[in-house]
This record gives structure tokens, C-alpha cells and sequence, in this order.
């Protein structure tokens, strides 16, 4: 993990902490809960979520109130276009975007002294099913601010109200109750602290609840895939609910993705694109044996690629070349049928989203594609960073680093 840290790839983005600001957000976990933590500095992501925290509660969401209700804290108004390294829904990032769009001057004033717990509520007090998440269509985003500053604030001006009226600006008590707020609260009377609810709708999302399931309207049918197949298993008895059901691993899922224009298949336009040499290699160096080079000049090196290429077993290389010999093959045999010749993981890997989806939507289908086939290192980390990290620890060290070298160039043309 350490390479990955040194490229920026893991932990990067975060905003640090220290000082006041771990008080504050003790606070916070307090107002949650939750019992403080006991490090001195840490860091968190865009919507407060520590990595160093998470680590010493042994907790990858230990903001959550259970599955249903997630929170976030914001201590500082850097936090702004944050990523978020560990969300729990697929949206939780946007959400943290639409609160800084709508409250970003509010936020710089409050988190100057303070800090602000955010809960995002869809009035679901808790999972009971999976078909709960079909409720799930809105999303109301409420602010509860530390040591209640808001109210603080309110007392403040009527403590003002009552000063300015009548006699009571010789009056000893009202003297020192003024004092007593400005010297622990300072002067709150102009101060932008009240935010309102925000009210967001929910279209197709994915959560982590139920062990991973992505919840897909607007289509022909509403679709619940499903991650866990116990969950899975459990949920096909249902006779209630007017929805189609998939667990990730099926190949009806695939073909009806395609079907209902929710992905696109070109298997000669995937064959020209970086992509399918991504995948082409990972697969490759998952059958690969004794090498006496390291893996990063194998991959890059087309003689290298070819040499060990052709000490597998000749199944073995068919699989690893079948999109290639598909394409070449069909040109002569016209009644050629893929499946008989193109691995069923090729078929499955070099799914994209549909180019009439919209890019949100499309953000979704791609992490949808990458859990059914993980093979392609650089979408896992676009779209599955959990998994990519896990995943990241089995791999061996050269492969490693041309999967690093893979993303940062990557990265690098997609900078804005």
C-alpha cells in the first residue's frame, strides 16, 4: 500500500486534523453516539470519514445509524470537492456536493468555531428487506450543528431584545448573562447559522446494505441486484413485489442489461480500446507461471507478451486470444456465433453503459459492470476502490506498479 500512498492513490485528498478541530469532531461523534476517538491528528475524506478513525474502531462506516440512515461531518469548509473514500450509497457524494453548492458560505462561517453533523434521512427508520430500498426514492438532508449554536444564537438575540428594552441596561443579571454567551460563544447575532433541510430525489442507486445491492428505475422494469447470494436466495420467494431479480453473477443479468438499452456490446470497437488490453492482461496474468522477468516488462514489452503467451497451454491461449480470433474468424464465417469462441468474461468485461444513459446514470452501470467482472485494475479503482485495495494486497509487486503506472496515466487525461 505503501507505492500506492507515494502516488497519491490511497488516503489522498484528505483534509487534516489536529488541535481544536479533533475536539470538535469528538463532538460530533458524541452528538452521533458514538464514543470519541483518542487520536490526537488524523484526517477525514469529503464527508468526514476518517481512514485512521475507521481503522481504530475497526468500523469502515462507523458514521452510519445502522443501514438505513448515514451521516457526515463537516469541520472545515475544505472538505469541499473532497472525494468520499468509503460511501455507503452511490449518491453520498453528490449529496455532499449539492450541501457545499447550497450552504458553502453558511459552512465557512459555522465550522470557524464549530462544526456541523449532517444526516441524510429517508424517513426509513431502519432495513427490514431488501424491497425497502424500492421506498427509497427521496432523500431529506437535515443539520444539527455542535453545542447547538443555532440556539445558542437565538438566546443570544433575545438576551439583546431584553438589554434594549425598558430599564434593563442597568439590570446586573442581564449584564452578565450577555457576557457570559459572548465570552463562550462570541458574537453570534449576524452570523449565518441556520440550514434548512435539503430535499434530494433518488432515481437508481447502489448501497451496501443487504451485503451490496443496486436498486435500477426508470428501465423497462424496476431490477434489484443483488451482491449476496444468501440475500438473493431469500428475496426470490417474495411473490409481492412487481420487480426483476438478479443476483450478479447470473448471465441473464447481462443480456438483459442489453436488452433493455441499459449497456452496449461492440466487441470490435472494445477490441481497439485500452480497456480490452487492460483485461487482456489481467487475465493473462492470472494463468501465468514461472516468469523470468518481472511482470511490468512482460505487459509492456509486445515480444515479452508474445514469448509468454506462447509457453501456455494452447486452451489456455485461445481463451486469453478469443476476442481476437472472434474477430478475425467472423470476417470469413458469417454465422459464426461468439459465444462459441469468445470467453464468457470477455463478454461480460467489455459490457459499457449505454450512450443514451445520462452520466450519472452511466457512473452507476460502470460500477454495476466492474462487480460482475472485475477484471479491468483501473475501473475497480475508479468505481469499486474498496475492492480495488483488497484486491491490491494479492497482487504481486511488479504487477502492482504497472497497475499504478496504468492509473496515473489515465488520471492524467482526464484531468479537466
Amino acid at each position: 500500500m505503501e507505492k500506492l500512498k507515494e502516488a497519491g492513490l490511497f488516503g489522498g485528498e484528505l483534509v487534516p486534523v489536529s488541535g481544536s478541530l479533533v475536539e470538535r469532531y469528538n463532538g460530533c461523534l458524541k452528538m452521533l453516539g458514538l464514543k470519541p476517538t483518542e487520536l490526537k491528528q488524523f484526517s477525514v475524506d469529503g464527508m468526514g470519514w476518517s481512514p485512521e478513525v475507521s481503522e481504530e474502531k475497526d468500523s469502515n462506516y462507523y458514521l452510519n445509524i445502522g443501514e438505513a440512515n448515514s451521516n457526515a461531518i463537516i469541520i472545515s469548509p475544505n472538505q469541499k470537492d473532497k472525494p468520499v473514500h468509503m460511501p455507503f450509497h452511490s449518491f453520498d457524494r453528490d449529496i455532499m456536493t449539492a450541501i457545499f453548492a447550497a450552504y458553502e458560505r453558511e459552512i465557512r462561517d459555522i465550522t470557524k468555531d464549530s462544526a456541523i453533523c449532517v444526516h441524510l434521512d429517508q424517513d426509513i427508520d431502519a432495513y427490514y428487506e431488501p424491497f425497502d430500498l424500492l421506498r427509497y426514492k427521496s432523500l431529506s438532508v437535515s443539520f444539527k450543528l455542535l453545542n447547538s449554536l443555532e440556539v445558542k444564537q437565538k438566546e443570544q438575540r433575545e438576551l439583546v431584545a431584553l438589554f434594549e428594552s425598558g430599564n434593563n441596561f442597568i439590570d446586573r443579571k442581564v449584564h452578565n448573562q450577555l457576557l457570559d454567551s459572548a465570552k463562550k460563544y462570541g458574537d453570534l447575532r449576524s452570523r449565518k447559522l441556520e440550514l434548512e433541510a435539503i430535499s434530494l430525489d433518488i432515481g437508481s442507486f447502489y448501497t451496501k446494505a443487504f451485503g451490496g445491492i443496486f436498486v435500477l428505475r426508470d428501465f423497462v422494469t424496476d431490477i434489484i441486484v443483488f451482491e449476496d447470494m444468501e440475500t438473493f436466495n431469500n428475496s426470490i420467494k417474495d411473490t409481492v413485489h412487481d420487480v426483476s431479480l438478479f443476483h450478479i453473477s447470473h448471465n441473464e443479468l447481462t443480456s438483459t442489461l442489453v436488452n433493455y438499452r441499459i449497456t452496449d456490446f461492440d466487441i470490435k470497437k472494445a477490441a481497439k480500446t485500452d480497456r480490452y488490453e487492460r483485461i487482456k492482461r489481467q487475465l493473462f496474468v492470472e494463468v501465468l507461471g514461472e516468469i523470468d522477468h518481472p511482470l511490468k516488462e512482460i505487459l509492456n514489452s509486445p515480444f515479452l507478451f508474445k514469448k509468454y503467451l506462447n509457453s501456455l497451454d494452447i486452451e489456455t491461449r485461445k481463451r486469453i486470444m478469443s476476442v481476437e480470433r472472434y474477430n478475425q474468424r467472423k470476417i470469413v464465417e458469417r454465422e459464426l456465433k461468439m459465444e462459441e469462441v469468445v470467453d464468457l468474461q470477455y463478454i461480460k468485461a467489455l459490457l459499457e453503459p449505454h450512450s443514451s444513459l445520462e452520466e450519472e446514470q452511466k457512473e452507476l452501470i460502470w460500477k454495476l459492470l466492474i462487480k460482475i467482472v472485475p477484471k479491468d485494475p483501473l475501473h475497480l479503482y475508479w468505481y469499486d476502490k474498496e475492492t480495488f485495495y483488497r484486491t491490491y494486497k494479492t497482487w504481486k509487486p511488479s504487477y502492482c506498479e504497472w497497475v499504478i503506472d496504468c492509473i496515473l496515466e489515465e488520471n492524467k487525461k482526464h484531468q479537466p
